[in-house]
């Protein structure tokens, strides 16, 4: 359920979805928030302490202590969930409950912004799943699922929007554990929309797992200038070329983007031609730049209909540029980088190089590019910056991309020097995902890390307009990210 506060002070983003079971909670709709807490609270005082530790952490509340402290902390958490923009947002459950007589199960209508649009693959497979919790009551909460084939897993098409509701789950914490019989656990991991399921193993308050269908603000207007940019690990180019599935053209046309970063390409030199001219029509320039010191490794490239006005490969020093980690392409309102930035290795063999030399030499590079115009810094940055950005903190704390060091590098020498990360200032509370590894089925279920940014110049902060991921989109263990700048 989806309350209104004040539609007069409405944020644009959210009020774009507005869904007929929001409610108007404005002077004139004569209905207060404290009304709303006196008939929410009535019903959840009723509740046994089991129902309500269940419904506490449905949203992600640890739910220890007495019935009163629990009871309390359900009063928090919907006043938390106003945050100011004039809308009051309770959980799906909730809205399950108060419409308890009606279906549980409806259809989304389509967004109106074309990124959105999804298409219904032929080879899926609609299931039903019965979550035996008992949210409300000794009712239960039916949900549709949307089973995919091996095939569908590899297509960039997708079935269309379900009913926009998820279950939010919590992963074993300490002692506490979901209790979700086996028939639910199924529906989570064999979901087609993996993403939307919060899994990380150490939630806070307020966390919530990003979903694009809904959290993505609507287009701009037609007469208001901008630039659409991509970026995306490949993890082997020629190797996701080779899926009939998927191609380079078809993630264009969908999304209509005005340049497209790679990194990991995994090229050689003599490759480049024979790839660049199949690779995308409409797209006329693009610049490649490969590993030297090691075959069929690294590599980057810029690709885009725009012609920039220059062109540079590499930091301009010898000693970090023979693995083809770096393009620069100028255009007229700012610079763009795409970089892999060196992961630090097994046994952390590389951590040194990367902290001490690579990532000052880096932030040095971009803070000299900004003297001219601003800078976006895109790619796979191989840091999880905070603890949101990773699955399990707690498991990785010495793994490559995850330490100490790293995170604390990322700090100094990029957020520290002006430059804004574009996902985490729109959405400060969302964990998203950018990397799962093939090991374990990291992706199906959602055990992933954010490795991928796009980093901008303080300056142009305000000017993006959206800064998001497509989980949605496999072939790689990365997946792209956009980002959408208003000139």
């Amino acid at each position: 359920m989806h309350v209104i506060l004040n539609p007069q002070h409405h944020h644009p983003r959210l009020y774009h979805h507005l869904q007929p079971n929001w409610v108007n909670l404005s002077p004139k709709g004569g209905i207060s928030l404290d009304e709303i807490l006196e008939i929410d609270l009535d019903k959840v005082e009723k509740m046994t302490v089991q129902q309500l530790r269940v419904k506490l952490r449905s949203v992600g509340i640890p739910a220890k202590g007495s019935k009163n402290e629990l009871v309390s902390a359900w009063k928090e958490f919907v006043k938390s969930k106003t945050d100011g923009t004039g809308y009051l947002e309770l959980d799906d459950h909730e809205s399950s409950r108060k419409k308890s007589n009606e279906s549980n199960s409806q259809k989304a209508g389509s967004l109106p912004c074309r990124e959105h649009v999804m298409t219904r693959s032929s080879g899926t497979k609609r299931t039903k799943r019965k979550v035996e919790e008992s949210l409300i009551g000794h009712n239960k909460v039916e949900i549709n699922r949307m089973g995919s084939s091996a095939q569908d897993e590899q297509s960039i098409e997708y079935p269309e929007p379900i009913a926009k509701r998820s279950i939010t789950t919590k992963r074993k914490v300490s002692s506490e554990v979901i209790n979700m019989s086996s028939e639910a656990s199924n529906s989570v991991h064999s979901s087609g929309e993996p993403w939307t399921i919060l899994t990380h193993k150490k939630p806070q308050k307020g966390w919530v797992a990003y979903n694009p269908k809904i959290m993505r603000p609507p287009p701009l207007a037609g007469d208001i200038k901008h630039v659409k940019l991509m970026s995306w690990n490949v993890n082997g180019l020629r190797a996701l070329l080779k899926l009939e599935s998927l191609s380079a053209l078809q993630l264009a046309r969908r999304e209509d983007f005005d340049v497209l970063c790679l990194q990991e390409t995994k090229l050689q030199e003599k490759d480049v031609e024979a790839i660049r001219h199949t690779l995308l029509e409409d797209y006329d320039h693009s610049f490649w730049t490969c590993s030297v010191s090691k075959l069929g490794y690294s590599g980057t490239a810029i690709i885009s209909r725009m012609k920039p006005l220059s062109v540079r490969y590499g930091l301009g020093i010898s000693d970090h540029d023979t693995e083809g980690r770096l393009v620069t392409a100028e255009f007229d309102n700012f610079y763009l980088l795409s970089g892999y930035v060196p992961n630090s290795g097994d046994g952390l063999k590389r951590l040194s190089y990367r902290i001490t030399e690579w990532d000052p030499c880096l932030g040095n590079y971009l803070k000299e590019l900004e003297k001219y115009k601003p800078v976006i810094l895109t790619g796979d940055l191989n840091c999880a910056h905070q603890e949101i950005d990773i699955h399990d903190p707690a498991g990785n704390k010495r793994s490559a991309g995850f330490t100490v060091e790293e995170r604390q590098s990322f700090e100094t020498n990029f957020l520290n020097k002006g430059f804004v990360d574009t996902f985490r200032r729109q959405h400060p509370g969302v964990v998203g995902y950018t990397y799962w590894g093939y090991r374990h089925g990291g992706r199906k279920a959602n055990k992933g890390w954010r490795l991928d940014y796009f980093l901008v110049s303080d300056c142009i902060a305000d000017k993006v307009h959206d800064s998001y991921i497509l989980p949605d989109v496999t072939g790689s263990d990365h997946c792209p990210i956009g980002l959408i700048l208003k000139l």
